[in-house]
């Protein structure tokens, strides 16, 4: 059982951390253009749909999408918006085609193509192929009218389910619900196992303004999912390593996920939890413990 007092210490001490110099924010009270570029800044990395499709007199549209996810895997549901502009509250293409010819084609985006991506999202005029403009190979799909971008290393053949309007003002959203009717993967992105390898795929995400980040290198890391046990929790650790001045949130949060407290003494010397913090940073949590229980 936690008791009240051990709730609330670990209540108080991340708190401190999390308003200290916040800064609070009414999206009424302020233009919905600067809550658009404080979401933008803080809802990231987000993934990049790279939308294709066609108006019912067959010309075709491609453009990138930030505001997308995956919503379910049976079936397997994608969700995009391409919202409404907010300098006049027009509407898109890719939100007029979809009206029209209910399929999309999913494009994922990686760092060999990012910069002609971007440059299919320049505001072309009705009826411009942005493969063409951006140089990029137009390949038929299989069951569905839009074409999928060759160079993709991933594309997903959707039917378009529902789409709903968010509001009808400037920046409004228009959620467009997809269901993936056939999925194609590039062999080079996957692992010995079949898998999608991260470090193959080198995918791309959007972050504020003209910021990327690039799924490469350090920022490709692993957190030990705890579906398979419970982990005691960050209130049931020794008061001497919650309350540590050197073991940081990550640190605790690793240590806590363990199913039962290695026995004691366990030590508040500053250099122990050092150690023990160089440890955990590899990921060696066994060994971490192992100094700290001296």
């Amino acid at each position: 059982m936690v008791s009240g007092s051990d709730s609330e210490i670990v209540k108080e001490k991340f708190s401190l951390r999390l308003t200290d110099l916040m800064l609070t924010i009414n999206p009424k009270e302020i233009p919905f253009a600067k809550m658009h570029s404080y979401l933008l800044g803080a809802v990231t990395p987000r993934p990049i749909a790279f939308a294709s499709t066609v108006d019912k007199a067959g010309n075709v549209n491609l453009s990138p999408f930030s505001f997308f996810n995956c919503f379910g895997a049976n079936p397997p549901i994608l969700i995009f918006s391409p919202a409404r502009r907010g300098r006049d509250n027009t509407t898109k293409h890719t939100y007029e085609n979809v009206r029209e010819v209910s399929e999309v084609v999913i494009n994922v985006v990686n760092y060999s193509m990012v910069q002609q991506t971007s440059l299919a999202s320049t505001e072309f005029p009705k009826g411009v192929n942005e493969f063409i403009k951006a140089g990029f190979t137009q390949v038929p799909s299989t069951l569905v009218k839009p074409p999928r971008v060759g160079e993709a290393p991933i594309a997903m053949e959707c039917k378009v389910l529902q789409i709903i309007q968010t509001g009808d003002q400037g920046a409004a959203g228009n959620l467009v619900i997809c269901e993936i009717v056939l999925m194609h993967i590039h062999e080079s992105v996957l692992d010995a196992e079949g898998k999608i390898d991260p470090w193959k795929l080198d995918a791309v995400a959007r972050l504020g303004g003209d910021y990327y980040c690039r799924v490469q290198g350090d920022m490709i890391f692993k957190v030990p999912k705890p579906l398979d046990k419970v982990g005691i929790g960050i209130d049931q650790l020794p008061d001497t390593i919650r309350n540590s001045k050197i073991l940081t949130g990550n640190d605790l949060g690793m240590l806590a996920n363990i199913e039962k407290l290695p026995s004691g003494p366990h030590s508040a010397d500053e250099s122990v939890h050092k150690n023990a913090h160089l440890l955990l940073q590899k990921g060696m949590i066994e060994e971490a413990w192992k100094v700290l229980s001296q």
